[in-house]
């Protein structure tokens, strides 16, 4: 017995509906997602260096007094983490070397959590998230690393 379409109730219109919806939103490209989430985490990352660099000897007691990285020297520890966080932003938002910039990201806010500020979780996972798309499916087609990876496989 087929149904009439008077006899389609409401909730069975509503999950067409939803499943319409859910095709579409299936369709939206992966680079559409990348971009986002490269500027975001290369924002993060970028306003850390400019506030450092802002006052490099602020920035440097930071690293002897509350920062405490273990196994370097604070001026190391400062001088490392201010060049991870200029060079890492531009890469990013070229989607160049992506995976190699999630990855060293991915360490640095791992630091960050265990030695650093280990009450800031919510926000690092976040970070972390965002970095482990971009670590395990790269930056997307609206990238050098996508232009790159074409011109070598021809």
């Amino acid at each position: 017995m087929t149904r009439s379409p008077q006899s389609v109730t409401p909730l069975a219109a509503n999950d067409k509906l939803l499943v319409r919806l859910v095709r579409w939103l299936d369709r939206v490209p992966y680079a559409l997602l990348a971009v986002p989430l490269r500027i975001a985490v290369a924002t993060v990352f970028w306003n850390s260096a400019m506030t450092k660099l802002a006052n490099w000897n602020t920035a440097i007691e930071l690293f002897r007094e509350e920062y405490k990285v273990p196994f370097l020297p604070p001026e190391v520890a400062a001088y490392m983490a201010v060049s991870i966080e200029l060079t890492a932003p531009v890469l990013l938002l070229l989607g160049l070397a992506t995976r190699p910039v999630a990855l060293v990201l991915l360490g640095m806010t791992t630091v960050i959590e265990i030695f650093v500020y280990p009450q800031a979780w919510p926000t690092h996972i976040q970070w972390a998230a965002m970095l482990l798309v971009l670590l395990c499916r790269g930056a997307g087609a609206w990238s050098l690393d996508h232009l790159l990876r074409q011109r070598w496989m021809r």
